[in-house]
């Protein structure tokens, strides 16, 4: 299928993206007002680069991060379930991947960027594709955090070097904690990494403020643990 491009006013930064249609992806780069910090990749949920996901990235850089929201739909974006559901299966799996690559490449080839490796932070759809990111990117991530969200059970995670904070609910039907503790356990034996998964009373999608499920305590607080987290792990370069 072709990757057909779709304006969207929040694309601002083009990047490499080797081996997808065009060989480049756009996204949306925010640079914190200090002029530099530790780079962030935030990967979109199921409906597009929306304006809710632009505020994560703009939140992240008042934190102090340079933040990067790769556009994984081209342009597209929807509030409609139905649709949301036909472009996240119409998104090959292997084009994401090579999106989200490119875009740790540019986080770190740019001057603003601070830090040896990224972090990554995912929502849903995304949260799943943070942590196949995190296996395959190795050493180049250092911090994951999906938010309720996780790959499929046979997922490789033996090249993963990534510290992992997840966030999930205890309310989520779509993603029940049963295969989040076995998320958890499978990475804990391939990759022998530091793994916290923190569960909320909380129903899926809690963070998204404009979505009916949004719970602004919940929210706050994994907000709150995610921001130390990635301050913690993304060691400055010499």
């Amino acid at each position: 299928m072709t990757h057909e491009q779709h304006q969207n006013p929040l694309q601002n930064v083009t990047f490499d993206a080797p081996g997808t249609e065009t060989g480049h992806a756009h996204g949306y780069l925010r640079v914190p007002d200090s002029g530099t910090g530790p780079g962030v990749v935030v990967v979109q949920e199921w409906w597009g680069l929306t304006d809710q996901v632009a505020g994560v990235v703009d939140r992240l850089a008042a934190e102090g991060f340079v933040a990067l929201a790769p556009d994984l739909y081209g342009g597209r974006t929807t509030h409609d379930s139905e649709e949301a559901f036909r472009f996240m299966q119409e998104l090959p799996p292997e084009r994401a991947a090579r999106d989200l690559a490119g875009a740790v490449t540019y986080l770190l080839e740019r001057p603003e960027t601070t830090s040896t490796a990224v972090g990554a932070v995912g929502f849903c759809m995304g949260g799943a594709f943070v942590l196949a990111l995190a296996a395959q990117q190795g050493e180049r991530i250092a911090a994951a955090v999906p938010w309720y969200g996780i790959p499929g059970p046979d997922t490789d995670y033996s090249g993963l070097r990534a510290a992992v904070l997840g966030h999930y609910g205890e309310e989520d039907t779509s993603v029940p904690l049963e295969g989040v503790r076995a998320t958890e356990a499978r990475i804990r034996e391939q990759a022998g990494v530091e793994v916290t998964m923190e569960v909320y009373p909380a129903p899926h999608a809690f963070y998204n403020d404009e979505r009916p499920n949004y719970r602004a305590e919940s929210a706050e607080l994994a907000w709150g643990r995610t921001t130390a987290f990635l301050r913690g792990r993304l060691a400055p370069r010499a």
